[in-house]
């Protein structure tokens, strides 16, 4: 049984296991290298087998714990070429471990085989990955991305499982007490994905062949995870698509760390 697991999802920090009995390994690492020990633990995995981390952009939210995680088990860790440039500029990537450039034609790592694409997110060079299982079946994860870009959405296509940013909802956001600014730079091409453009995302996504859905990345202060849910599954209703049935909708939550409860069965 493989398992995909998010571990932590929130503007607090992000990460996700992906593993089997093999061996596993992690996309970002946004929290401590002691709380993702734990997480980890929690799921049934030691720390020692993970073979690899993915990172996503250099954010603090998916880098937090990396350079100590990492080092400590003396693992690569694989991203972009200007992620890897900035991971060293701020001082994550110290040469205290592997730090790789993820090549055009995709990374393996404990049997499964990372190609990254590019998102739309206010850093030098942010990406989302899609995973291929090594019985060939697909997942991806999408999060910190302000719209869903014709690469992004062919990334996603087909798989079978996606975790898919679903942040805000624009009502909470536009009313809330965040500063001009920063409602701005969320809203923005650049920001985050709303409940809304998600659930339309998610419609088109299932109609092409994905069956596990997972919303992510929800922020504490715009959103709730009751209300994330009910605006995917009412576009899905709306749809003629039933979560039970043609689909299955779930949300990580946002907060402490999640016991993973998502897995893909071989």
């Amino acid at each position: 049984m493989f398992k995909f697991c998010p571990l932590f999802s929130s503007s607090s920090g992000n990460c996700v296991y992906i593993g089997s009995s093999s061996g596993g390994v992690l996309v970002d690492a946004g929290v401590s290298a002691k709380q993702i020990t734990l997480a980890l633990w929690d799921i049934g995995v030691d720390a020692s087998n993970v073979r690899a981390v993915f990172a996503t952009h250099e954010h603090g939210d998916h880098v937090r714990g990396l350079r100590v995680f990492a080092k400590k088990h003396q693992i690569p860790v694989y991203a972009t070429a200007g992620t890897v440039t900035a991971l060293e500029e701020n001082g994550v990537a110290d040469g205290s471990f592997e730090c790789r450039v993820l090549p055009r034609t995709g990374a393996e790592a404990a049997g499964f085989l990372f190609e990254a694409f590019p998102t739309s997110h206010d850093v030098r060079d942010s990406c989302g990955y899609r995973i291929t299982l090594p019985d060939g079946r697909g997942v991806a994860i999408a999060t910190d991305l302000g719209t869903i870009t014709p690469e992004v959405y062919t990334a996603l296509n087909g798989c079978e499982l996606v975790m898919l940013e679903s942040n805000h909802d624009v009502e909470m956001l536009r009313s809330g007490p965040y500063p001009y600014w920063l409602k701005q730079r969320i809203l923005s091409d650049k920001g985050h994905l709303s409940n809304e453009v998600c659930a339309q995302t998610v419609v088109q996504l299932v109609h092409g062949g994905v069956t596990q859905i997972i919303l992510a990345h929800l922020s504490k202060e715009n959103n709730h995870p009751e209300l994330a849910y009910e605006h995917t599954n009412a576009a899905l209703k709306t749809a003629g698509a039933r979560v039970g049935t043609d689909c299955m909708l779930s949300v990580a939550c946002a907060g402490l760390h999640c016991r993973g409860d998502s897995y893909i069965r071989a």
